[in-house]
């Protein structure tokens, strides 16, 4: 088990729902997030809400045991250059895809 707490940006934990829509044990109290281990994450469909939520739902989706599909990713790309090209280049299973609303990012393991 783990906390997080948050002193400086009150919207940090808006991920967490997208988190647990794909299986992890995290209840929000307050500025603090007390987070449970869990045996593996699964696929989901999750929105990316701000640049660090972004990354950690990449990261979530690559370790994730069925396909996972972030959309509103313009966010990431404020912060990590090409960040899908950097992971495959790691080895990860991943691919940039659009439609006509946003880009996506698809996470796959």
């Amino acid at each position: 088990a783990a906390s997080v707490t948050e002193h400086i940006f009150e919207n940090r934990f808006m991920h967490i729902h997208e988190l647990q829509r794909m299986g992890a044990d995290i209840n929000l109290h307050g500025n603090t997030a007390l987070v449970q281990g869990v045996e593996q994450l699964g696929g989901a469909q999750v929105m990316a809400t701000d640049l660090r939520a972004s990354a950690c739902l990449v990261l979530a989706g690559l370790v994730a045991r069925e396909q996972t599909v972030i959309d509103r990713i313009y966010h990431i790309d404020r912060g990590y250059d090409c960040i899908e090209e950097k992971l495959l280049q790691c080895g990860a299973d991943i691919r940039r895809v659009s439609d006509s609303r946003f880009p996506r990012v698809h996470a796959v393991q």
